[in-house]
């Protein structure tokens, strides 16, 4: 018969049978069963086991209490859930067994600990449903209170749910085989995807469910209104966040509309080629532009900036707007560089809030909160004059924190512990009754120290000390040689080896006074905390707005000294459709810092003129560099930012489209053609004429035929049907023909210099094609073998030259030699050519006499001119 232990342990788990239920224990986690077994392997714990009044010992395993964050964490990176399980009454004053209750669900998308959390990302929990042919979308940071939701097609909910990156997702748990879901379970197969009744995906109860969370009529002051199937997904989600935090969910205080219509739409495949925030490899981690432009001082403005560096902007209101921002702080360096100090040492507000709302905030982190209010307060004087419209609309929403600050000035202490059970957390006059209780405290304590002295003067026992512990409380310590000399009024408590220890009746007093008195101290202590936490959590949507705010200036002022520190320019923005980049620059390559100096590029592509570029030129020489140099400055303009260049002006673009790079997909059974055609059937089905297409070869995984085929009838098609400006970098010279038949196309190159035997990359684009490869050339400077590269020659030579052999095959076959004797050594002679041989098959060197075979090699020589 199991334990009455086991037993509740056992009813708490049936409450969440597929998390890993860590159950409180003093100041132990304990897993039990299978739970130990599987924890045990992925924490690295030692699995034991005890005996629960059962037949069969039990197997278990913990941690200490104050390691929880970080073990939970493991336990989530590793794709488990966990339940937290505490005591929920005082052990001293439990009848029987303590009692617990689960008071956590810790998921991907619901976990809040620093140890799991990217401080300069965000991690989202994402729903999504489908009403019709609409999609409901919703998402939401937990850690943050971010919280939003909008109805979106297919196509768009993919594209948006890869700019988040959530964590999870939650899908209604339907048979299998929506193709939506398939493609989105591709796309996100690092997240993990959380089935939910279907029924539960109810516009009309997740529409209740929300208005009184919110304590609104309607959601129309939130502007989701007209999001049904959004609505929908909110409710879901939110119901799915408050089961997992227990109803400690005060910091989610808005509902935002998800609007990805102002927004760029940057597919996967062009947020990964640009690797805008994540390297291809993930050793090139300074290989993103996320990490050039990065320079903000605040956890928010990191995570504001990362979210920008995906989200361009469409208005061109906005993105000028934005742009005025930058200026301001670019032209007025002192006051951006005062800013970024007070910036510097603001903590996660955001993050912090987040804290407060699900109970997790501790007496530091309010020290924190408070000491970064004042430099919120420092930013709202310095910015106060400027009349820039978004700093001034930013340094509005900073006003008001007053009231916040000025609270915990007088409620906490400049150094609190770590926890609430240590106490000494208020300071002095912030509630009387504590005061009473610290002050009897401190009586009682004063007492006690004063004893010694006391004590041993009345004795005249020098050695006699006062001392403590845990189990036997205050107490008097005599030597065995000074017992004779101790009081009768003294009363043994304990027996050492080398003394006794004693109590006295007033010292018995005394301690009932200070050790109740800590206790009192710590129970109101934990009271008026609770209480704090409350009235902050009250406060939470304007500690949201200024967190807004301050990652808002943090961002404008760190693209501000980019600008100043790399020479970005501000870009002129208009709707003409056109671009006009002088002296480019690859934002990330010239921030490397190679060992040649970087070579800006200029482009121009006009409304009247040529809009397709074909741009040949050798391996290596910076065709793709190019591509990518004209996309990342688009991209930038958009953002609001300034860009690498001497001089910009960009036509609003709704779609950046790109095909670089070779990759496939064999764990689905999909080649590097197969992923290539599947990018380009996307672009050309979705891409318009306001688009920016960038194709870097097309058609290399299949034959030259079948490759150059489709590449001819790709640009035909970009120049009759979609007409989007489009830089096409390829291999095919024979597509520098279709300028002489199409106006809307123009050749380029990457220019070079052939020096002894020798390529020179110029890197500067001139207009005109290139007629050479150079592939040979590269391989050299790769290291292929000299006999390869001397092979490959001859080759190319044959192959150029078109020739065939007097048995009718293809010159380029034909080598030096046998096959045997070229792979042991190669030729050190020049090849004899065809005329040679046939005249060297026809003597017959049994009948020449020696006299004879010179004559034949004099008239060999004579025929072949040496």
């Amino acid at each position: 018969m199991a334990t009455p232990l086991m037993a509740q342990y056992r009813r708490v788990k049936e409450q969440h049978p597929g998390s890993i239920l860590l159950y409180r224990m003093g100041d132990f986690y304990e897993m039990f069963e299978e739970d130990a077994v599987t924890a045990s392997k992925i924490l690295g714990l030692t699995l034991t086991s005890r005996n629960h009044g059962e037949d069969a010992k039990t197997p278990l395993c913990g941690f200490p209490y104050h390691a929880l964050d970080r073990y939970s964490a493991k336990l989530v990176q590793a794709g488990r859930s966990v339940a937290v399980c505490e005591q929920t009454e005082n052990p001293k004053e439990a009848k029987g067994i303590v009692k617990r209750d689960i008071v956590e669900v810790i998921t991907r998308g619901t976990a809040t600990a620093p140890e799991v959390l990217s401080e300069k990302s965000n991690n989202f929990l994402v729903s999504v449903c489908k009403s019709g042919d609409r999609f409901g979308f919703a998402g939401a940071d937990v850690s943050t209170g971010e919280f939003f939701c909008a109805d979106m097609d297919s196509r768009t909910l993919t594209a948006e749910c890869e700019k988040l990156s959530p964590a999870e997702i939650l899908v209604p748990d339907e048979k299998p085989g929506d193709p939506v879901l398939a493609q989105l379970r591709e796309a996100l197969a690092s997240a993990l995807f959380t089935p939910i009744e279907p029924w539960r995906f109810s516009p009309d109860s997740s529409y209740r469910d929300l208005v009184a969370h919110f304590r609104t009529s309607s959601l129309e002051g939130f502007g989701v209104e007209p999001f049904k199937a959004g609505i929908a997904a909110a409710g879901v989600l939110f119901n799915y966040i408050k089961e997992q935090k227990k109803n400690r969910v005060g910091h989610i205080n808005r509902l935002a509309a998800y609007a990805a219509g102002e927004h760029m739409q940057l597919d996967g495949a062009t947020i990964r080629n640009f690797e805008l925030v994540t390297p291809l490899h993930e050793e090139d981690r300074a290989s993103t532009l996320l990490s050039v432009i990065d320079r903000t001082q605040t956890a928010m403005g990191a995570r504001l900036l990362r979210r920008l560096t995906v989200n361009p902007l469409l208005s061109r209101d906005r993105i000028i707007e934005r742009q005025d921002g930058v200026a301001f702080f670019a032209d007025n360096t002192q006051v951006c560089a005062t800013v970024r100090t007070a910036l510097s040492s603001i903590s996660d507000i955001e993050r912090l809030t987040g804290r407060i709302g699900y109970e997790r905030v501790g007496p530091r982190d309010l020290v924190a909160l408070r000491s970064s209010l004042a430099k919120v307060q420092e930013i709202e004087k310095i910015l106060a004059p400027v009349d820039c419209p978004i700093i001034a609309s930013a340094v509005h929403q900073l006003k008001g924190t007053e009231v916040i600050s000025n609270r915990l000035e007088q409620a906490v202490r400049d150094d609190p512990p770590l926890t609430l059970a240590e106490g000494n957390i208020f300071k002095p006059g912030y509630n009387a009754d504590l005061d009473a209780i610290v002050a009897g405290s401190k009586t009682g304590k004063e007492w006690i120290a004063s004893l010694q002295a006391q004590e041993r003067e009345r004795t005249g026992i020098s050695s006699l000390k006062v001392g403590f512990n845990q189990v036997f409380g205050y107490y008097i310590e005599v030597s065995n040689a000074n017992t004779a000399k101790v009081p009768p009024h003294y009363i043994r408590k304990q027996t050492l080896v080398n003394g006794e220890r004693y109590i006295t009746e007033e010292l018995k007093k005394w301690e009932e006074v200070v050790l109740h008195a800590e206790e009192k101290q710590i129970a109101l202590e934990q009271k008026l905390f609770a209480e704090l936490r409350t009235w902050l959590c009250s406060h939470a949507a304007k500690l949201t707005e200024v967190s807004v705010s301050v990652a808002l200036i943090d961002v404008l002022a760190c693209l501000a000294e980019v600008a100043i520190q790399r020479r970005y320019v501000r870009p002129e923005m208009d709707e003409s459709g056109e671009i006009s980049i002088i002296d480019g620059r690859h934002p990330v390559i010239e921030s490397i810092g190679f060992i040649e100096e970087y070579v800006p590029n200029s482009i121009e592509i006009t409304g009247s003129g040529e809009f397709i570029h074909l741009i040949t030129g050798p391996n290596m020489a910076g065709k793709s560099t190019y591509l990518r140099q004209t996309g990342l400055i688009v991209l930038l303009a958009h953002m609001g930012s300034f860009v690498p260049a001497a001089a910009a002006r960009i036509g609003i673009v709704d779609r950046i489209f790109t095909r670089v790079g070779a990759s496939d997909r064999l764990s689905k059974g999909q080649s590097t053609f197969l992923v290539e055609m599947q990018e380009l059937a996307n672009i050309l089905n979705n891409a318009t004429s306001k688009s920016l297409i960038l194709l870097d070869e097309i058609g290399r995984g299949t034959s030259t035929f079948d490759g150059l085929s489709i590449a001819w009838a790709l640009v035909e098609h970009i120049h009759k049907k979609v007409k989007a400006k489009t830089l096409f970098a390829t291999h095919y010279h024979e597509l520098a023909e279709i300028p002489l038949l199409l106006k809307g196309v123009k050749n380029f190159n990457i220019a070079v210099k052939e020096w002894n035997d020798e390529v020179i990359f110029l890197r500067r684009i001139e207009e005109g094609a290139c007629d050479h490869s150079y592939g040979i050339q590269v391989a050299r400077l790769a290291g292929v073998p000299k006999a390869v590269i001397e092979r490959a020659k001859e080759v190319l030579n044959n192959l150029e030259s078109s020739e065939l052999t007097p048995d009718n095959k293809p010159v380029i076959g034909r080598s030096v030699g046998s096959r045997d004797s070229e792979a042991a050594q190669m030729s050190l002679f020049e090849p004899l050519g065809d005329e040679a041989i046939a005249f060297l098959r026809k003597i017959d060197l049994n009948v020449l006499t020696p006299v004879e075979v010179v004559g034949k090699l004099v008239e060999l020589k004579n025929r072949l001119s040496i």
